[in-house]
């Protein structure tokens, strides 16, 4: 017997339903600049939860990298935006998280443990006034 579209009643249905939670987990971060070339296999965005703290005093990224080795973890920050590259077996992830404020670069510290990424950065100082004379 031939498998056609008829054999699956749902298939619409979870199509539907697949369609719309991508769409609602695209615009659930602001902050995760996700690159929409890229497929479900390579990168950041279907499965890989970012999460960004900030507090009066420091900004806290902590991003989920299942499967990877803590030496195949590179990161880069500008002061605004944290590039996250990683590599595992299966999959290489190219994330660029956009900061929610300024933040000292070379204040970073970072750590990873079971699969967690939490990299803790100084807010940069604000501008002093500048007084006319």
């Amino acid at each position: 017997m031939r498998r056609d579209d008829r054999d699956e009643p749902f298939d619409d249905l979870f199509r539907e339903i697949e369609r719309m939670m991508n769409e609602m987990m695209n615009g659930a971060d602001a902050n995760v600049d996700f690159d929409s070339s890229s497929d479900v296999e390579n990168g950041f965005g279907m499965d890989t939860h970012v999460d960004i703290h900030e507090t009066d005093d420091e900004v806290r990224v902590v991003a989920d990298l299942p499967g990877v080795e803590k030496d195949n973890i590179e990161l880069e920050c500008d002061g605004t935006t944290l590039t996250i590259s990683a590599e595992s077996d299966h999959r290489q992830y190219d994330e660029r998280v956009s900061l929610p404020s300024p933040v000292n670069e070379h204040t970073a510290s970072a750590t990873y443990n079971n699969g967690v990424l939490e990299v803790v950065f100084d807010r940069a100082e604000q501008s002093s006034d500048i007084s006319l004379e």
